[in-house]
């Protein structure tokens, strides 16, 4: 079928050319292939636009900016899964160490709950360790110990949970900085004349880029921060009831003045 009908296209077109110089006219010549020339000799090279394309065309400061933003999702995610791994309860007040001081308590032997507490390092030990150390000086001096010692493993808990907070609140900054120097880079294309379209449009997806990548950092991690910040605080209020409750049979010991 091919070829017949290649050879009905090529007979169809000596025929026409017959006429053409019958007539005394000149056979025009076939334009399919000096259209085919001239779209191949004239290829149109595509912008790059995508993400790389960006974040190389933003210049010095936008590749530092965009690193910036990378370093500042990379600690928001180490930090995130840090506190998520350390803030738990077998870390915080384990089983094993609530269960031997029970033990030595019952005993009335607070010696050996001081060694549990030694062997068993953490914030609920540390709490525990201030109050024994100072079981010759009275009860109210144990509580005032524990209460110090709460205090500061408190503190040390919520220092790790303040550098998501940092990074949920920089990132945003990082992309309204990449804003602006979009926009920046937006008026002085506008500010030369005839704009070039391209780069108007380069500058301001630089803009918008920088937007959507401070937002994708920011909002995962502060959503991370009360998640992880709001269990810290029952898991600290369920430590700090279980420390005085290994500590109410303190309460008869008799301090002998020498």
């Amino acid at each position: 079928m091919m070829a017949v009908l290649s050879a009905g296209v090529f007979l169809g077109g000596e025929a026409y050319a017959q006429e053409a110089a019958a007539e005394g006219g000149a056979a025009p010549e076939p334009t399919l292939t000096a259209a085919a020339g001239e779209s191949g000799a004239q290829t149109p090279k595509k912008a790059q636009t995508g993400f790389w394309a960006v974040v190389v065309g933003s210049g010095s400061l936008g590749v530092i900016l965009w690193l910036a933003l990378f370093g500042c999702g990379v600690a928001a995610i180490y930090f995130i899964v840090d506190s998520s791994i350390l803030i738990r309860p077998q870390k915080i007040m384990p089983q094993g160490l609530v269960s031997n001081v029970k033990a030595a308590m019952a005993e009335g032997d607070v010696m050996k709950a001081l060694k549990v507490c030694d062997s068993e390092p953490g914030p609920m030990a540390n709490i525990l360790s201030a109050g024994f150390s100072h079981v010759e000086e009275g009860f109210d001096v144990i509580q005032e110990s524990i209460g110090a010692a709460a205090d500061l493993e408190t503190e040390r808990i919520m220092q790790k949970l303040t550098w998501i907070s940092v990074c949920s609140n920089l990132s945003p900054m990082l992309g309204l900085l990449g804003t602006v120097q979009g926009m920046i880079m937006c008026f002085k294309t506008l500010a030369t004349g005839a704009p070039d379209v391209g780069a108007l449009a380069l500058s301001i997806s630089q803009a918008l880029w920088t937007t959507a990548g401070g937002l994708s950092i920011a909002i995962p991690a502060i959503t991370f921060y009360y998640s992880i910040r709001n269990n810290a605080n029952r898991l600290i209020l369920r430590m700090q009831a279980m420390t005085m409750e290994l500590i109410k049979d303190l309460r008869n010991v008799e301090v002998v003045n020498d």
